[in-house]
Order: C-alpha cells, then structure tokens, then sequence
C-alpha cells in the first residue's frame, strides 16, 4: 500500500478536549483506511529549527508547550512509541535528496503533532518520529523537502503536516463572532488550487493569495502544507474539512492520494 499524505489544521490546543467537527473528522478517515500505518512522520510548526532535526526518542510523551489554558489539558498524554528505525530511515531520505538533518534524542511530541494524533490514532500504538520545521525554507523549499519525504510512503509511513490553514492570533474571537473577512476567501483560494494541482501559483501564496499577510503574519503554520503537498506531489488533493475556529482559526485538512 502507497500511504497517502495528511495535512491538518490543528488550531487552538483546545482542540483536544473541543473536537468540534475537526475531531470526528481526523478519526473517520484515519478508520477509513485499510490498516494503520507502520510509522508516522509529522512536521509541525512548533518545532522549529535552522535546518533539520529528527526525534530518535524511543518513547514518545506529550509536551504541553502552551500556557494559560484548562489544566485538563495539562492531564492529557499521548505516550506512543517512537522509533529510532524510522527516524534513521527519514535522515537516509533527506540525504537522499542532499539535505543533511541531525538527531535530537530528548526532543517530544509538541502539541502540533499529539493533538491530531489523538484523534487520528487514539490508541497511541503506531510509532510516531517528528521532523522539525526548517525556518529557513519557504514555500518552494518545503515543497522540495516534501518531495524528498515521498519514498517513505511506499514503506508503510503516513507522512502529516500540521499547521493552521490561516493563523493569525490578533483576530482571536472566543464569542462567537462570524469569521475574520479573509478566512473564508483564503480557504477557497487555497481549496480551489489544491484541488486542481496549480502547484506554481500555490508557490506564489504570499503575493496571490487574498489578504496572505493577513491570513498569516508570519508564515510558520502555513509551511507544512507545502511539506505534506510535496510528499502528495502528483496525487490528487481530498478537502476534508473546512471548519473556522474562533473566527480566525481556518481548520482545513486535506489528503493527497
């Protein structure tokens, strides 16, 4: 089985005790599929770098890097296994493609990559390595990355990037105000180009998209995206959900192949 690719939004870390529709929806596909993956890849924005780095750990633990929330969020775990085997077969890829990357052997699971997991994979008993963020890379540069990641797919890996489709915290509403007026129209710009495989202006979402640099004042939570749409590169992108979380917080998820 060639293992499709996963981009999701993971928003707020209220997400983890607020499913919303989100929830439901990460777990429906995840049972969807014939079988669970050997290993999990996930790039997330909360773990970035200059360059690459790749968790060795042989345990995974969920790390509550976030502040002034529930403390029953701070309860919550998420203790899969890691594996140093896969984590040595990501830093073979990279250098496959002439990306050096290091080991981090105390690095744990950020809240980008345990919340989703936790719906995708409640019973935390696939192995999970997580490849940091390289703040050094734009668009293109994540796309390339992604591509490099590609073969893993063919080895039992299902390969998430998780970021935020928009994300900018300014705009926060926790009242229920209708969404921010670019949400919606950076959504559809996105869906529509995902959708048809317009990689070269997707490339070009920082002077194209509308209101970009509102949608994202900084350009972490969108950049792996491109990570997840290179490792899909050729595959036909599925929207899977287009919830808006307080207003500002576009929750799209998409799988290529």
């Amino acid at each position: 089985m060639r293992w499709p690719v996963l981009f999701v939004s993971h928003g707020s870390p209220m997400l983890a005790v607020e499913p919303g529709r989100t929830g439901p929806i990460l777990a429906d596909w995840s049972r969807s599929l014939p079988e669970k993956p050997q290993g999990i890849l996930v790039v997330s924005p909360h773990w970035m770098t200059r360059g690459l780095a790749v968790s060795t750990r042989d345990q995974q633990v969920a790390w509550h890097d976030f502040g002034g929330f529930p403390e029953v969020l701070y309860q919550l775990q998420y203790s899969a296994p890691g594996s140093p085997a896969l984590a040595a077969r990501t830093r073979q890829a990279l250098a496959d493609a002439g990306l050096p990357s290091a080991d981090d052997a105390r690095r744990p699971l950020d809240h980008g990559a345990w919340v989703p997991l936790r719906y995708l994979y409640p019973d935390a008993d696939v192995p999970v390595v997580q490849l940091s963020l390289d703040a050094g890379r734009d668009a293109a540069a994540q796309y390339e990355l992604g591509r490099a990641l590609a073969p893993l797919r063919d080895e039992g890996v299902l390969v998430i990037g998780s970021g935020s489709l928009t994300h900018n915290l300014r705009d926060i509403d926790r009242d229920g105000a209708p969404p921010a007026d670019y949400v919606r129209p950076f959504q559809k710009w996105y869906a529509e180009r995902l959708q048809q495989g317009r990689i070269d202006e997707l490339l070009q979402w920082e002077f194209d998209a509308p209101l970009a640099h509102r949608a994202h004042p900084s350009d972490e939570h969108l950049m792996p995206l491109y990570v997840a749409l290179g490792a899909g590169s050729g595959d036909q992108a599925r929207r899977l959900n287009d919830e808006i979380s307080y207003g500002a917080l576009a929750m799209d998820a998409y799988s290529f192949g």
